[in-house]
């Protein structure tokens, strides 16, 4: 299947009636897919999954386009989004602190790579801290300088051991026994996917 072929895939799986705040729906990526304009089509639909809660067939089709194409963070970023599906979503505005203060003095990369322990409140049975392994997506930056801040996604190594966190809570994350940086919860919530209505497009407007 080609790249056109795994986007009008993914395109099926949106439901009717999901729109951006730009008033941008599937009717739209079709549109670009009828014509064969796939970059357009493939952007819109990245948009588009702000807006719902997408199943992994939406991912899956949408990773295997990216990776075709040779884009190599989307790719990542569908894989991902993907394994949220299956994993539940951690959100967190994360402080690093400053080069000097621990042993980092380069970014951390931003597409998934690090795996850092974390410390999310639980104590082991003689009072010391359990840490937890749990995967960072740097938000809207390829990475994350020391001292500086910004929104990341985590994707926790045992799930059902974050099941207790909620916005607000702070955890702290751990490179070395210095803590490299301190995180606020944005949003935690497990897996929940809603029952859709599929989307036909007009069959003029895929092209054959």
């Amino acid at each position: 299947m080609d790249v056109v072929g795994m986007l009008e895939a993914a395109s099926l799986l949106v439901p009717e009636g999901v729109a951006t705040g730009d008033d941008i729906t599937v009717s739209d990526v079709w549109d670009y897919l009828a014509h064969d304009e796939w970059e357009a089509a493939f952007l819109l639909l990245e948009e588009l999954a702000g807006e719902w809660t997408a199943p992994p067939g939406f991912w899956e089709a949408l990773g295997r386009a990216a990776e075709t194409a040779g884009l190599e963070r989307s790719r990542e970023w569908c894989r991902w989004r993907e394994a949220e599906t299956r994993l539940g979503v951690v959100r967190a505005e994360l402080v690093l602190r400053p080069a000097g203060e621990t042993f980092r003095r380069t970014p951390i990369p931003g597409a998934g790579v690090l795996r850092p322990m974390w410390d999310i409140g639980r104590r082991r049975a003689d009072g010391t801290r359990d840490l937890y392994v749990a995967r960072v997506w740097v938000e809207h930056a390829p990475d994350l300088a020391p001292g500086a801040r910004a929104p990341v996604r985590l994707l926790p190594l045992t799930p059902t051991r974050w099941a207790h966190l909620a916005p607000g809570d702070r955890i702290t994350m751990y490179e070395t026994a210095v803590a490299g940086g301190t995180a606020t919860v944005l949003e935690a919530r497990p897996l929940r996917l809603p029952a859709v209505r599929v989307y036909h497009p007009p069959e003029t407007l895929i092209p054959r």
